[in-house]
Order: C-alpha cells, then sequence, then structure tokens
C-alpha cells in the first residue's frame, strides 16, 4: 500500500516593509474632501487674477515713479510666493492647535497694532495704522480680522452648553473684541474697524445664540460708527459727496474724484472691455488704480466678463465654506469659519459697492486682488485655517438604498 505524504504547509513570507510605506503614503496622498478643493482653487485664481491685474494697473504709474514696470507686482508675487505654501502648511495644522494658540495669536497681533502709536506708525491719509519695518510698510490690523474670528470661536466654544444666557455670551466676548476693534479705530481706520464688527456679528450668528442677543451689539456697533463717522470732517464730507450726481462737479475736486473716475472706467469697459492692458483711467486720472480700485480696472479692461468671473470665484469660496459649516459637528470650526467668511465676503462687498458709488470712501481693499502684502498674507493664512478645517470633515456616507455617496455628518440647519 502506497503511503502518501504528508502536505507541507508553506512557510510564511517575510513581512514586507513596503506594505507600511504604502500605507503611510497612502494617508499622506487621500484624497481631500470637495470644500478643501474649492476653498484652495478658488484663492489661488483670485490670488492669480490680482497679480495679473496689479500688474496692468501698476506698470504705468511705476515708470513715473522712477522705478520698473514689474516692481510693484513683483513685490506682491513675493508675498503670493511666501503665502501659498504658508497656506498649505498651515492646512496641516490639527484643530486642537487652533484652540491653543487662540489667546496668543490675537494677543500679538493686538500688541502689533499697538506699536503704530509709536515712531514706528506710519500716517497715511489721516489713518495712522501702518507700520515701518525695513522700509516697508505693514498693517498689522489686517491680521487682528484672523486671530478675532479664531478667538471668538474658541470663547463660543468653550460657553456652548451656556449660550442660551446672554451673560456668558457677552462676557468676556465683545469686551474683549472691542478693545481689540478700539485699538483699530484709534488709528482712524473705520472700514477696517467695520470689517471687524460683521465679523464679529457673523461668529455670534454661526454660534447659534438667539437673535434678540444681537440686539444690544448691533445697537452699540450701529452707534459707534455714525459717531465716528460725522464727528470726523473729512469722513463727513466722504459720506455726503456718495450722493453728489455724476455731473455734479462740487466734489470733483475734493472728495469724489476717485469715485467718479472708477464709474467712468466701469462704463468704458462695457460688456467686453477695452482690453487687458487698455485701461486709460489708471494713467493718473485713478491714484488708487492698483489698490483699493482694482476692481475698476477689472470693469475697464476686461468688461462685465471680467467682473462677473471675479464674483463668481468670491461665490464659489462663499459656497464652499458654507458647506463646511454645515456638514462640520465642531462648533469652533463652524463659529471661526463663519467668522473669516463672513469677513472676507463683507470686505470685498464693500470695496465693491465703492467702485460702484454705492458706499462711501472706506479704504477697505478687495481680497486676494488689491496691492497690498499684508492683506494678501492674511486672507492666505486664513484660508489655510479654513483648509485645516476641511481635513476634519466626515467622509461622505453610502446610502445603503441607492449605493450613492451623502454626505455624513449633521444634515439639519445652522442655527441648531
Amino acid at each position: 500500500m502506497t503511503q502518501v505524504a504528508p502536505r507541507r504547509t508553506p512557510a510564511p513570507e517575510p513581512r514586507v516593509d513596503g506594505l507600511a510605506a504604502r500605507v503611510r503614503l497612502g494617508r499622506v496622498f487621500r484624497p481631500v474632501s470637495t470644500e478643501f478643493a474649492l476653498i484652495a482653487s478658488s484663492s489661488l485664481l483670485l490670488t492669480l487674477f490680482g497679480l495679473v491685474m496689479i500688474l496692468s494697473a501698476s506698470s504705468a504709474n511705476a515708470l513715473d515713479q522712477g522705478k520698473g514696470p514689474f516692481s510693484i507686482v513683483l513685490l506682491q508675487a513675493l508675498v503670493a510666493a511666501v503665502g501659498v505654501p504658508l497656506m498649505f502648511l498651515m492646512s496641516r495644522f490639527p484643530v486642537r492647535f487652533w484652540k491653543r494658540m487662540a489667546w496668543p495669536l490675537l494677543i500679538l497681533s493686538v500688541g502689533a497694532q499697538l506699536l503704530v502709536y509709536t515712531p514706528l506708525g506710519v500716517e497715511n491719509d489721516g489713518n495712522t495704522n501702518w507700520l515701518n519695518v525695513g522700509g516697508q510698510l505693514l498693517q498689522p490690523s489686517e491680521f487682528i480680522k484672523l486671530s478675532l474670528a479664531i478667538w471668538a470661536g474658541f470663547i463660543l466654544w468653550r460657553k456652548q452648553a451656556l449660550l442660551t444666557r446672554w451673560q456668558h455670551v457677552f462676557i468676556p466676548l465683545l469686551p474683549v473684541a472691542f478693545l481689540a476693534i478700539g485699538s483699530v479705530y484709534g488709528g482712524g481706520d473705520l472700514g477696517t474697524s467695520m470689517v471687524l464688527f460683521l465679523l464679529l456679528l457673523g461668529a455670534m450668528f454661526f454660534s447659534g445664540v438667539r437673535m434678540r442677543v444681537f440686539l444690544l451689539p448691533l445697537i452699540i456697533i450701529a452707534a459707534a460708527v455714525l459717531l465716528f463717522a460725522l464727528t470726523n470732517e473729512r469722513r463727513r464730507m466722504l459720506i455726503f459727496s456718495m450722493f453728489s450726481t455724476q455731473s455734479d462737479t462740487s466734489c470733483y475736486l475734493t472728495t469724489c474724484w476717485q469715485q467718479v473716475h472708477a464709474v467712468w472706467g466701469m462704463a468704458n469697459g462695457g460688456i467686453f472691455g477695452l482690453g487687458l492692458g487698455n485701461s486709460r483711467e489708471k494713467y493718473g486720472w485713478l491714484p488708487a488704480a492698483s489698490n483699493d480700485y482694482i476692481f475698476a480696472i477689472v470693469g475697464e479692461e476686461l468688461g462685465l466678463i471680467g467682473c462677473a468671473l471675479v464674483l463668481a470665484l468670491f461665490a464659489l469660496f462663499a459656497v464652499a465654506v458654507f458647506r463646511m459649516i454645515r456638514r462640520t459637528d465642531d462648533l469652533f470650526v463652524r463659529v471661526t469659519s463663519g467668522g473669516i467668511v463672513v469677513w472676507i465676503l463683507s470686505q470685498a462687498l464693500i470695496n465693491i459697492g465703492v467702485v460702484l458709488r454705492i458706499f462711501p470712501v472706506l479704504g477697505v481693499p478687495l481680497p486676494f486682488m488689491s496691492q497690498g502684502g499684508t492683506s494678501l498674507l492674511s486672507v492666505l493664512l486664513a484660508c489655510g485655517v479654513l483648509l485645516s478645517f476641511a481635513r476634519t470633515l466626515p467622509a461622505p456616507a453610502k446610502s445603503p438604498a441607492s449605493g450613492r455617496s451623502r454626505p455624513a455628518g449633521r444634515s439639519g440647519s445652522l442655527g441648531k
């Protein structure tokens, strides 16, 4: 009888470290959320669009000042080259890092703002909100916007179980926030102060507090804005000039020169524009063509189509942040994101409203696009915080019935 040899069990293969390497690489290169992609792409496109328009608006005036035609845009591009990598680096920071840094960031930004009242401060058009550091002008109030949004989110997150009581909503939120905003208005910058007020209201709204709690802050803010605006002779003239018609020459040479020429430039652009680089108003007629009135140059050179493209990019950015606010379960992420998006959108709308003579001149730059390294760096850093939050969103879950993916997490209204 033939004996059958027993089957030998194959020896286990040695463990290959490549599997662990593949796992680690998979975590690094895993697909990002839709919100992450929309925020990153819209901010990058707006920044690139702004660099092109700054080059077009500033090249002629740079030559008149004895500078090279690319000197101004190269400085802005250098800030973008630093800000964009920082944005993606900050996107890797965990949410708990921003919670821990809430108080230090606010203290540092307000401390930097207080330096404008020292010999380092520089005055421009009646505002003392710039610092002269190594021959370059910096505006520390731009960083207060980001730090105030993070700090307000942290305070309201810590008190989320007590937000039904107005005392816990107001203390210490309003006193500390008003001190930070007061440090900005002390230099005479009403436009930035208004943006900070709106940011604070946006943070309170997205925290889910009751609407009647908004009454006292709204009264304080409205009274402060009216007091600040009407007690200053220059601002009062700017407000009254807004109601002058374009054919009225009483304010043409004093307070409404830029606004009139901005409207004329956009009217000349029509639907398709005069062509990139063919603006006429930038040749001395519109002094702040590359700064606060960059949107007027967009309208003149690229027409209604160019303006619509800019508005569409801001709308895409807003939709992405609002989707993230709806999906997250973290109150800190919701409130901080709400404050940041209110800051950026309100500042954009105020800037465009000034160009269209809907609002008086407030000296507020167009986010991502206006010339100004501090302004560009602050919004790119804010986008880095938003991208950090976008990485924490839950992965879409597949519906067992249809097999289609649906977002996991909260599906209720923002007020809940």
